[in-house]
């Protein structure tokens, strides 16, 4: 049995790994921007997980394909990947002091019952307030670059927060927990993934 991750997110692929399941990775490329407006946040993740299986399920229908998308939230406004240098320290400043919302949707082809399966989490986090010269640094690094809300909770970043209140994994991109349901939701038994 085969799970195919429908991502490029080395940390995604770490945090699998780590929970002894070795995915096959096979990216999407499917396009991450989508009309957000009068859509919810946790729906849009959902939406965009679901896209990113939508290619590689019909490549490989006959394996378990898992997708999942992370944003974050905060004043009303979703804070996707930067796309500029000076696009990390806007939204470093804008999250800078705060608790922002990060919400990753997860979904799952189940080639058994030929559905797919969503879910989503929702993890509070609180960044310390961050001088300019900070922002200026941490965005020189590199890692903000390509990270929702331009920071790697499990990297550098993670010196810049205070508090975390929900799903650690969730908020580095994939909510394991949710993952496990999925799959119990699908008929697999765990130990048909580990490879331990």
């Amino acid at each position: 049995m085969r799970l195919i991750l429908a991502s490029e997110s080395p940390r995604r692929k770490a945090l699998l790994e780590g929970a002894g399941i070795i995915p096959v990775v096979v990216p999407s490329n499917a396009a991450e921007t989508v009309n957000r407006d009068g859509i919810e946040p946790h729906d849009l993740v959902k939406i965009l997980s679901r896209r990113k299986i939508d290619k590689v399920s019909k490549m490989l229908p006959d394996d378990y394909v898992l997708g999942a998308d992370t944003i974050v939230y905060i004043d009303g406004t979703v804070l996707g990947k930067p796309e500029s240098a000076d696009d990390a320290r806007r939204m470093l400043r804008k999250i800078a002091g705060k608790t922002h919302v990060v919400y990753t949707g997860v979904a799952l082809w189940d080639p058994r019952g030929k559905r797919v399966l969503d879910d989503f989490d929702k993890t509070e986090v609180t960044m310390s307030p961050l001088t300019e010269e900070e922002i200026d640094w941490y965005v020189s690094t590199g890692e903000p670059m390509d990270k929702a809300g331009s920071y790697a909770l499990q990297g550098i970043g993670g010196m810049f927060v205070t508090t975390v209140n929900g799903d650690f994994s969730s908020v580095i991109g994939l909510p394991l927990p949710k993952v496990y349901r999925l799959l119990r939701l699908a008929g697999v038994r765990l130990e048909e993934l580990l490879s331990v």
